[in-house]
């Protein structure tokens, strides 16, 4: 090594990291997920995640105005509904969980963007995010007004053919409760629910419907994942049968999600998502590289659980390890971090 290149120069203080610090977080990049539950003064504690809370109206608002308090700029809500039916009718409801809370972040001027998760799981009968199809039992032509028996869940798949999502359906439905949050007050709309062409329909409808300024966040690349089980927990979305491979992305498929990506742009949508976080890195970088839009990524309950669960075994220290995170997050790419440690980051950064 010449005397000129001695890279530790520049890590002797803080003073000089920071200098030359290449990546930095912003508390204005932060998104909070939240959870909404019917009831008034529920603060139910997820176990599965531990630190975050099933939340009522009431309580939505109380913890929205201490986020604001904090810096955190933006929440995304999800409902968790108790009511649920084949055609997910809970989600495009006027006394909706989600619409509820909207109404009422908006008539006490919280000073925070509300984001709204679009998607039908949480409110199926069946817990899929589309309108589900079955071949009925038995064999022969079916008599007049009569329907082929149901099959149990248990003897359902997406995969064999015995069931399916139908996407025309599923859209329509889809579009039905987007519009529904821009006229309970929703700053952007974000569908995930990985139908072929929800951005084009759910943009259509917004602009049919004088909503052509209400933003839309698309879960552009949303994969299969196993780190979304703490989350499937916290809003009880669990399918009944089956998976969501039929719909949501391969894991092993990173070209894939700049093709989906590049389709939800052209069909309106404002920013799009890469969803989990930590194991598709690469995912957001070449989403980011190829397409020079606004790039989001969900550092998913799954991840947030791990690190949890270390640290209460002492295994690793929780500050220094989601702090770690949320940097590679952002080195990859991502312009918005949306992140169950939103509100410990921007307190941080804050005091910083």
């Amino acid at each position: 090594m010449t005397r000129g290149q001695r890279p530790r120069r520049l890590r002797q203080s803080e003073a000089l990291r920071a200098l030359v610090r290449e990546t930095r977080l912003s508390a204005e990049q932060l998104v909070m997920p939240l959870f909404v539950r019917a009831g008034k003064n529920v603060r139910a504690p997820i176990p599965s995640m531990p630190g975050q809370f099933q939340l009522s109206v009431d309580q939505l608002v109380r913890e929205c105005r201490g986020l604001a308090e904090q810096g955190v700029p933006a929440v995304l809500l999800f409902g968790l509904s108790a009511q649920k039916d084949e055609r997910a009718s809970a989600a495009y409801a006027k006394d909706g969980l989600i619409q509820q809370s909207l109404q009422a972040l908006k008539a006490e001027r919280v000073p925070l963007l509300v984001i709204t998760d679009v998607c039908l799981c949480a409110y199926m009968s069946h817990g899929h995010c589309g309108v589900l199809k079955t071949r009925g039992g038995g064999r022969g032509k079916p008599k007049a007004k009569k329907r082929p028996a149901a099959k149990p869940a248990a003897a359902l798949s997406l995969e064999d053919g015995t069931a399916w999502i139908d996407n025309e359906a599923s859209l329509e439905l889809l579009a039905k409760t987007a519009v529904s949050h821009a006229q309970a007050g929703a700053d952007l709309v974000a569908p995930s629910d990985m139908m072929d062409g929800t951005v084009g329909a759910i943009r259509h409808a917004l602009d049919s419907s004088g909503f052509d300024r209400v933003p839309i966040l698309s879960y552009a690349a949303k994969y299969a994942s196993t780190f979304y089980a703490p989350f499937r927990d916290a809003v009880d979305s669990a399918p009944r049968f089956g998976d969501r491979r039929t719909y949501q992305m391969d894991t092993a498929n990173a070209e894939e999600a700049v093709r989906e990506a590049r389709l939800d742009l052209e069909q309106g949508a404002d920013i799009v998502m890469v969803k989990p976080a930590l194991a598709y890195l690469d995912v957001i970088r070449r989403v980011k590289d190829a397409l020079h839009c606004p790039v989001a990524a969900f550092n998913v309950s799954g991840e947030y659980a791990m690190v949890k669960a270390a640290a209460s075994r002492g295994w690793l220290a929780e500050r220094p390890a989601w702090f770690e995170i949320l940097l590679g997050i952002k080195r990859a790419g991502a312009d918005i971090l949306i992140t169950y440690w939103a509100k410990e980051a921007a307190a941080l950064l804050r005091e910083r």
